[in-house]
């Protein structure tokens, strides 16, 4: 599994620290802290593509509504369709997450 490659005690540390924030609040002050405007933008970026992709809209449309290249689309692609599932997951618990608030 590719993760594996990226195992490690400072990665461990980060992905703990995350666990550990209550709301979307401290989640914007952590964030605010670990990251630079453009590295939070890109990730939240990514997941859209993501979401996007999965809902089968087109490349231009996403270019179009994202501002993402289409290197950038074609790579969020590639991780879903080869990777570990990990924007499906996350994509899939926010939905139902919508859901049950309704």
């Amino acid at each position: 599994m590719q993760i594996d490659k990226l195992r490690g005690k400072a990665l461990d540390q980060l992905f703990d620290s995350i666990l550990s924030l209550k709301d979307k609040e401290e989640c914007y002050q952590f964030f605010d802290d670990l990251c630079t405007m453009g590295e939070i933008q890109s990730l939240a970026q990514r997941l859209e593509v993501a979401r996007m992709l999965m809902e089968g809209q087109t490349y231009h449309r996403i270019e179009e509504e994202t501002g993402a290249s289409t290197a950038t689309i074609s790579r969020v692609k590639r991780c879903i369709n080869y990777g570990n599932d990990g924007y499906q997951m996350t994509l899939d618990r926010v939905k139902d997450e919508k859901k049950e608030l309704k």
